[in-house]
């Protein structure tokens, strides 16, 4: 079942879209092919789990964007939130 979601598949980051209890399987869409994983911590619906291991300093990208930087390392079918993520404005204006 189908229980999380991507939309890019840059993305390390899946969207729990219903409430995933720790150990539970974590199943989603990427490329037309179902990928799974174990939910290393409960997951509120709406909020992100890891779908690989990110590095402390690593950008974290969801919908093909960086939405911030890992604080910390981040394992794999762990929650992704505030606690271990840093917002950074990245420089929006063009360089010449």
């Amino acid at each position: 079942m189908i229980n999380a979601m991507i939309i890019d598949p840059k993305d390390n980051v899946a969207v729990a879209i219903e409430p995933i209890a720790a150990g539970e399987t974590v199943s989603y869409l990427c490329g037309g092919e179902t990928v799974s994983l174990t939910a290393a911590s409960d997951i509120t619906i709406y909020h992100k789990l890891a779908t690989r291991e990110i590095k402390a300093g690593e950008p974290v990208v969801k919908y093909g964007e960086h939405i911030g930087v890992a604080m910390c390392d981040i394992a794999r079918g762990a929650h992704v939130h505030v606690h271990n993520v840093e917002s950074r404005r990245e420089d929006l204006e063009a360089k010449e």
